[in-house]
Parts: structure tokens; sequence; C-alpha cells
């Protein structure tokens, strides 16, 4: 059962088993054909034999000469007169009584037939060649028997074709079983690879073969999948110890406030404390909630989809209060299809970011070009190229802008470049003359 399992598991055990099974039927079918052919071939040259000797017979017949058939080079002869008497035989018929009384049809000079368990003759079937000779006293009968020769013609012939299909049936299981350990041999080494990876041994890549394409093309698709697992395990690593960090600030602040409060309680200003306490609690409250609002994202929460007119949504939740000017530029009729608080999110994550980094004035523009485009502008510094998809990795805030940026999550453009993922849109940092140019893109909604 070990053995049966271990080749039902193995695809070098099994092809070759296909293979040797399939050159077997194909052994088996020539090997019927050949022996169909050679007993054919060998019944065909006993009938013309006995045929050719009939013949010779005949003519003596006919010529009244009827010698002892002995001195003729031929055997197997019997020669029956008109009475149905053996006149004459060869020597190892010779006293034998007439062994077949089956004669041509009438009319006819010759005729073949086989039969089975002749007396005076060796056991088994015969070929009986007979032959009419018309003489003046009436019909003589010449007839030669051949014995008939079995199906496999001959021992040496089945012999050959068993020994011949078995060796053509090995060759065919080591042939076949070489050929795919050698094809697999990669896929082994991938396979061993893969393992020591899992174990957490050596860098996340797969040796890649230098022929075989399909295994090549399996090799560098695997790579591929590792180095973009490797860059996830490397964002998760990022991600949970900015997180740590990020959560820890605000803890520790708490805590040191805390700790200088109760140091001295008479003389603290708990009213203060509270303050800073709240504000800190704010904080983390803050990172709390965008932490989950990723998770559910990254989850697929389903979202309660609708027409949204970004427009209206713009107007809405401009009218908040704002340190810095916002000036809109609104098309009317911009629709799309989304979930209005999700696309409401995103515009204000992109607005309090716009704020803390602009200097005077933040621009709002909405309108259509084939699709839904949202921009939001400010006049502050800006973002240099290079950076401008790092600030959408999680907890990143680039150095420049921290200490403006005390108040932020790291989590607001994230969350804004995943609702507008969800919503099939996508949200850029694209050229501007002056300050950040935020430009979402969304497909308008088909009525």
């Amino acid at each position: 059962m070990g053995v049966i399992a271990r080749l039902g598991r193995s695809i070098r055990a099994r092809l070759a088993l296909f293979a040797s099974i399939a050159m077997a039927l194909l052994c088996l079918t020539t090997s019927s054909a050949l022996l169909w052919m050679i007993y054919t071939t060998t019944v065909d040259i006993h009938t013309q034999d006995a045929v050719g000797t009939t013949l010779t017979v005949a003519h003596l017949v006919k010529e009244s000469e009827l010698p002892l058939l002995d001195s003729l080079d031929v055997w197997g002869v019997q020669v029956v007169d008109p009475r149905g008497q053996v006149v004459t035989a060869t020597s190892d018929l010779a006293g034998s009584p007439r062994l077949t009384t089956a004669a041509p049809p009438p009319g006819a000079t010759d005729h073949v037939a086989h039969a089975c368990d002749l007396p005076g003759l060796s056991d088994g079937c015969h070929i009986t060649s007979i032959f009419r000779v018309y003489q003046q006293d009436g019909d003589w009968l010449v007839y030669a028997f051949r014995p008939r020769p079995p199906w496999y013609a001959a021992p040496g012939v089945i012999a050959f074709l068993v020994l011949a299909s078995a060796a053509l049936v090995v060759l065919t299981w080591y042939g076949v079983s070489h050929v795919v350990a050698k094809t697999l041999a990669p896929v082994n080494r991938i396979t061993g690879r893969l393992a020591e990876i899992t174990a957490g041994g050596g860098g996340m890549r797969v040796p890649v073969p230098e022929n075989a394409d399909e295994i090549r093309a399996l090799a560098e698709t695997a790579n591929r999948t590792l180095a973009q697992l490797e860059e996830a395990m490397e964002q998760q690593r990022r991600f949970s110890s900015d997180a740590s960090h990020d959560l820890r600030s605000p803890i520790t602040a708490m805590r040191t406030e805390v700790e200088e409060a109760l140091l001295t309680p008479g003389e603290t200003d708990w009213q203060k404390v509270g303050g800073k306490l709240l504000g800190s609690l704010d904080r983390l409250q803050n990172i709390v909630t965008d932490l989950l609002t990723l998770a559910k994202l990254d989850a697929g929460a389903p979202a309660r989809l609708g027409p949204v007119d970004l427009g209206e949504l713009v107007t809405a939740e401009v009218a908040r209060p704002c340190t810095k000017e916002v000036r809109v530029s609104v098309q009317p009729g911009v629709v799309v299809t989304g979930d209005r608080l999700r696309l409401a999110r995103l515009l204000s994550n992109l607005l309090d970011n716009a704020e803390r980094h602009a200097e005077r004035t933040i621009a709002v523009i909405v309108r259509r070009n084939g699709e839904a485009v949202l921009e939001v502008l400010d006049d502050g510094a800006g973002i240099a190229p290079e950076h401008r998809e790092m600030v959408f990795s999680r907890f990143t805030r680039l150095d420049a802008s921290r200490s403006r940026d005390a108040g932020g999550t790291g989590l607001g453009l994230p969350i804004a470049r995943e609702i507008a993922r969800t919503h099939g849109g996508t949200l850029r940092i694209e050229d501007s003359d002056a300050g950040a140019r935020f430009v979402l893109r969304i497909p308008v909604r088909t009525e």
C-alpha cells in the first residue's frame, strides 16, 4: 500500500507508469499483428508446398508412371485409384489406410482443405491439398498432407516478441523516469528553497533555471510574488514600528504629566493637567480611529454606494471652520457612484492636510474631464517629486513637516488613497506652480 500511495503522489512515477502501460499496449498490438502476419505467411508456405507436391505426383499419375514415392523428395503423400484404394504413398504413410475421403468439388481438379486428428499423422490439424487426375479407368486422387502451424507460428517467435516487448517497456519506464526527473529537478530545487524560506532561512528568492522555459517562468513568477511578499512584510514591520512609536508618544506624554502632577499634588494646576491629558487623548483617539478605518478598508468592508454630487459634497465640507482662506471652483453636475461618508472622509483628510501646510490659501476645484476630477491645492512649501509617493505610506510624515504637523497621525493620506481605490479611482500628487496639488480621479456615474 505504501508503494502504491507513493506512486499515486509522484508525478515522475505516474508518468513513467502511464508511458510504460502505453508502450505495453503498443507492443501487444504490434506483436499481435506481427504474429498474425507470420502465421498467415507460414500457412501460405505450407499450402503452396502441399499444392506443389500434388502437382508433381499428379503429373506422374497422368504419365502412368508410379514409382515408389520414396525416390522423390516428397513426404506426406497418398495416391488413391478410382476404386478408393491407396496405390502408393510416401514412406511416412506406408501401410496407412486412406486418411480422408475429401475430394475436389464436381468439375474441379484441385481443392485445399483443413482436417484435424487424421489417423497415421501427428496430432493436430493438417493442410490437405487434393488433386484430381482424369484417367481412362476413372478419377485418381492425389493427397498431400502438411501440418498446419500453431497460432504462434514457432516457439522462437513468441519468445522473441515477449522479450522484445519486455525490454521496450523497461526502457520506456527508465527513459521517461529519467527525463521527467531531469525536467523536474529545477522544481525540486524551487520546492527545497521555498521550504528553507518557510523555515526562515536566507533571502526570499528561489533559483531560476537556465533553460526549461515553463519552469523558468514559474521561478520568475514565484520570485516576483516573493518580492511583493517581502516588501509587504517590510511595510508591515515599518507600520508596526511606526504605529507603536506614534501610539507610545501620547501615552508617554500623559504618563509624564500625571507623574509630575503627583510629585507636587498640592501645587499642581489640575485643570491645566487635564487639558494636556485631553489633548494627548484626542491624538491617541485619532490614531486608533484611523487604524480602525484602515483595517476596515483593507478587509474590504462593504460600502453604501449611491449617487454623490462632488460639488455639493465640497460645498458642505468647506463650510466648516478653517484657519486658512478656502477658494472653491465647482462645475455643477459632476456626479459619481460612491459612499458619501467615505468620500467626505477623503475630502476632509485632504483639507486637513492642506490646512496644516498652507501659508494663507487653499483651493478646491471640481470639474469633469471624461471623469470626475477633484483637486485640493495649498500655497505651502510643496512636496518634492521623489517624495510624492512616500507621503501615501502609512505613518509617514516628511521631516520638513513634522514640526508643523505635530497633530497629524500619518494615516490621513493613506486612508484617502485607499478610499479612492475602493471607488475605482486614483489619488496622486501632480505638478503645480506652488504648494502641493492633490488630484482625485473617479469614474463619472452613468445613468
